[in-house]
């Protein structure tokens, strides 16, 4: 089921989902749909969704400051740039949608909630995650798991939203995003598992 979905490198984990300790999404059920119970519109989606990106960006960018490690420096520093791309994405579906076209700095304006993605805040991921930020392999862990809680957030938001259609659908192809971001960081780990 898994190889259908594009995971190249699967692994059976011995005692099953209760030994694993990273990447699954935590918290309550409701956690984050606060964050979507407002709006009615794809493009309120879109708009709360670049707001999760610009708070996991400046998450990034505010934990590097704190590691002394360079190399961890630097890791900090690539996923920030990559919540940018992300940010991107999010712009370029809001042009699909509404036919406007905006530069990303124009729609920062227009954030509905700098809320980190996934819906917690930068202390909560910390306390849950229990991280070591000088080292790389915990931080992409990391990183996965904030993707993972994510990608949970926007299916949970799209399911259990009465809004219409086209918001369940945006969500959706949100949650689609996401799930790439966690091909991608896992690919990212798998050509740099020897010099992590």
């Amino acid at each position: 089921m898994m190889a259908g979905k594009g995971f190249k490198n699967l692994y059976n984990l011995s005692g099953g989902i209760k030994a694993w300790k990273k990447e699954v999404a935590v918290g309550p059920e409701d956690v984050g749909l606060h964050l979507f119970s407002g709006g009615t519109s794809p493009e309120e989606a879109l708009i709360t969704g670049f707001g999760l990106e610009a708070g996991l960006r400046d998450f990034y960018l505010s934990v590097q400051e704190k590691v002394i490690n360079e190399s961890t420096k630097n890791l900090f520093a690539m996923l920030a740039d990559i919540e940018i791309r992300h940010q991107e994405r999010l712009v370029q579906l809001y042009a699909e949608s509404t036919g406007v076209d905006i530069s990303r700095e124009e729609f920062a304006r227009k954030i509905a909630e700098p809320a980190m993605e996934g819906g917690l805040t930068t202390e909560e991921y910390l306390q849950l995650y229990q991280t070591d930020l000088e080292s790389e392999t915990e931080v992409l862990g990391m990183a996965l798991a904030i993707e993972a809680q994510a990608l949970d957030l926007y299916s949970r938001a799209a399911q259990q939203s009465e809004n219409s259609q086209e918001f369940r659908t945006v969500l959706l192809q949100i949650a689609e995003e996401e799930r790439s971001h966690m091909a991608k960081l896992s690919e990212y780990m798998d050509q740099h598992h020897n010099t992590l």
